[in-house]
């Protein structure tokens, strides 16, 4: 199956037809909350179609689809301890010093990408 053949509209109504469900499944046993399982699930065929890869046709798309899945879980958890260190720090704030709703997400967020900048570098400079 070639690259174009792949992401053409037909294909990947059949592959989020055929897999959806399976796919959504798979993650609520893994995360034990539906709401989020539709959330990665979702964000699995959307990184397909950001982000296109040729898909070799021996190869079973579930086995590709778990591949995206699981770098989404892990994402997912990452950001959750994340979150969670963050939440904790501002407990520990007077209120005064407490940073608005607004802030807080963009320190959140800000937060994550310098994580996600980190974790691509080698251990040493990393640490």
């Amino acid at each position: 199956m070639s690259y174009s053949d792949l992401f053409t509209q037909p294909h990947m109504h059949t592959l989020y037809a055929d897999h959806h469900g399976w796919l959504q499944t798979w993650l609520r046993r893994k995360l034990g909350c539906a709401f989020t399982a539709e959330d990665l699930t979702h964000d699995t065929f959307l990184r397909l179609l950001v982000r296109p890869r040729e898909l070799d046709a021996k190869r079973d798309p579930r086995a590709y689809l778990t591949t995206i899945a699981q770098g989404l879980v892990v994402d997912h958890w990452r950001r959750r301890e994340i979150e969670r260190v963050w939440l904790d720090a501002i407990m520990e704030l007077a209120e005064p010093l407490v940073p608005s709703a607004e802030h807080q997400a963009v320190i959140l967020e800000t937060l994550v990408e310098v994580d996600r900048i980190l974790a691509r570098l080698p251990s040493k400079p990393r640490e």
